[in-house]
């Protein structure tokens, strides 16, 4: 299914987000297994990241997803170190299995030795421009930012390529990871002020260890709210009360976003199947 008609039919959106496999056996067993526990929970779609390595097997995921568990999956799709015939190839293996929906992005800046940026992408914007002037059919996803992109310093024109990315052909929108609703209620309010149309999902991702946050904070530059910061010194010493502590505050950001009408929720997994099942009852999902 076209995940743009997903959001027509569905008060607040339920979706997923889990990562291919880092090595085959063992680990590809386990993402089986939790496909299996997250599909009982009929998503509306299940979203497949493209793995820190750039090489993983997107596709293979979201095609099994889709024929194993009959729930519409969308893979990632990176640009910045790609040209146009690599995503030439990537449109046709989506075809060949029958995905449908892409999530268009960026990609991190290359840092190995051998790799260099795109000549033929530069932003995500130009990549979805480019998908929908060749699959007009295509469901396109694309990601925003509640905080505003760590390397845009003006929030004002954060949400202009928000924008732009909308009139380039997006069909809908997935966040960032947040830890304040109301940072996210803000950001809302200023993207329909720019002529936001397109449904916006909230990307939730629990607090599993202090490890995990000070790398999500790094990369992304989320920001933590007192709650948030005593949370982790009082569970310091505890990490499995800090995981239990983490999940439950996401499922009160998960309970509020549904109380105050939000388009959706993305559910960064982390292919633990314990966090999206405990998100999905907070939402109330059947």
């Amino acid at each position: 299914m076209n995940i743009r008609d997903v959001y027509r039919q569905h008060r607040t959106v339920f979706s997923c987000e889990v990562f291919p496999p880092k090595k085959e056996g063992a680990e590809v067993n386990a993402l089986y297994d939790t496909l299996a526990r997250i599909a009982g929970l009929s998503p509306a779609f299940v979203s497949v990241t493209c793995g820190v390595d750039g090489k993983s097997k997107t596709v293979d995921i979201a095609d099994y997803i889709q024929k194993r568990h009959d729930i519409p999956s969308m893979a990632h799709l990176t640009c910045l170190a790609a040209l146009r015939a690599d995503v030439d190839r990537a449109l046709a293996v989506m075809h060949e299995r029958g995905v449908e929906n892409v999530l268009a992005l960026r990609g991190d800046i290359p840092t190995d030795q051998g790799m260099s940026s795109s000549p033929d992408y530069r932003y995500a914007e130009d990549l979805i421009r480019d998908l929908r002037a060749r699959e007009e059919s295509l469901c396109i996803g694309a990601a925003c930012y509640p905080e505003g992109h760590i390397e845009c310093d003006d929030i004002s024109l954060d949400i202009e390529h928000l924008r732009r990315k909308q009139e380039a052909g997006a069909d809908f929108f997935v966040t960032q990871l947040f830890f304040e609703n109301d940072m996210f209620y803000r950001f809302i309010e200023r993207a329909l002020k720019a002529g936001i149309t397109k449904p916006i999902s909230a990307g939730v991702m629990p607090i599993l260890s202090r490890s995990q946050i000070q790398r999500m904070i790094f990369l992304c530059g989320a920001s933590l709210p007192s709650v948030i910061i005593k949370m982790l010194n009082k569970y310091e010493h505890s990490p499995e009360a800090l995981s239990a502590a983490g999940i439950e505050y996401a499922c009160s950001q998960v309970r509020n976003l549904a109380e105050h009408g939000a388009d959706g929720v993305h559910i960064y997994t982390m292919n633990r199947p314990q966090i999206a099942e405990a998100c999905a009852s907070a939402l109330g999902w059947a």
